[in-house]
């Protein structure tokens, strides 16, 4: 039985694969703003590495300020994070957030 196209095929574009580097960095990325300003900077840190990603697969370069389309590179690009933080109760919950973020992304490319 064939597999099928992968589920990102029909659905808008979509992200480059999450590797648990572009988590940790875009958390980083998050932790050292202020709590009512990480909702929107991990939806623009998305919308950036998507951005990117098309542009990429559209000229087979890398985004001259948004970068290669990997969420680590939006989040590198944003700024410097966190150094040193690691799954302490700020770092947990500003990785929630992304994970919010990358989800309703997802939920908004879905068909219907």
């Amino acid at each position: 039985m064939a597999a099928g196209p992968p589920p990102s095929v029909g659905r808008g574009p979509a992200l480059r694969p999450l590797l648990p580097g572009d988590l940790d960095q875009a958390t980083r990325a998050l932790i050292p703003l202020p709590p009512a300003a990480r909702v929107a900077e991990a939806a623009r840190l998305v919308a950036a590495a998507d951005l990117a990603d098309r542009f990429r697969k559209r000229t087979g370069r890398a985004h001259p300020r948004m970068g290669d389309g990997s969420l680590m590179a939006a989040a590198l690009l944003s700024g410097p994070g966190a150094a040193g933080r690691w799954c302490d109760d700020t770092y947990c919950a500003c990785l929630a957030i992304l994970i919010e973020a990358l989800q309703q992304r997802r939920r908004a490319h879905q068909p219907g």
